[in-house]
């Protein structure tokens, strides 16, 4: 009996075969991997206020573990996280006051204060203008004489009306804005004998230089 010439093609090469073998069964595991759940995909995780089964008052927020400080936030430096020392305020600053340290505490001071202290610290913001409680000018004499640890305190703190920003404003963004508070305090009483004599020809300009 003879053999047709494909069945004598396959039977001369069986090596071929064993490689068809070895792609089909591959084929297979990748189709039955696939039906199986992965937790990779599914990851076992808490979006906020989730319930969970895994403790007993099934809340999946947890509160902090006692005994522990997040790392950068132990404040053992005490002026600089509350502005006082023996827990009276004082007129320090916890570093260096440099150009760098007025320029942001002037733009924070415009993001975050100005709504109702307006820019030049008169409180005449614009939330103020239509209805908001005024809050006191930095001009007048009590202002003038509390201590830059004050003003900390009250950014931190909040005072009457105007709420804490302790969460808003990091603390050295804090004092940079007591720094420059100080400089609208000094210029609601400045006259010309105390700008520096470089700068007077740009005043009789309009501030053209």
């Amino acid at each position: 009996m003879s053999r047709s010439p494909s069945c004598v093609h396959r039977a001369s090469h069986p090596a071929a075969w064993s490689r068809l073998g070895a792609v089909a069964a591959l084929c297979l595991a990748a189709v039955a991997g696939a039906a199986c759940r992965q937790d990779m995909h599914n990851q076992p995780k808490f979006v906020p206020l989730r319930a969970s089964e895994f403790f007993g008052d099934a809340r999946s927020a947890r509160p902090l573990v006692e005994g522990t400080v997040a790392r950068g936030h132990l404040g053992d430096d005490v002026l600089l996280n509350t502005g006082k020392i023996d827990g009276k305020p004082v007129d320090q600053f916890p570093f260096p006051v440099t150009a760098e340290t007025m320029a942001r505490g002037r733009e924070r001071f415009d993001v975050f204060c100005s709504p109702c202290h307006g820019r030049t610290g008169l409180g005449d913001g614009m939330v103020v203008r239509r209805g908001y409680r005024k809050p006191p000018s930095y001009a007048i004499d009590r202002l003038l004489a509390a201590p830059a640890g004050y003003f900390f305190d009250v950014i931190t703190n909040g005072f009457g009306a105007m709420p804490d920003y302790r969460a808003q404003i990091p603390v050295p963004d804090r004092w940079a804005i007591v720094a420059y508070v100080r400089a609208l305090q000094l210029s609601a009483h400045a006259t010309l004998a105390d700008v520096p004599p470089a700068d007077r020809a740009a005043l009789d300009r309009g501030g053209q230089k």
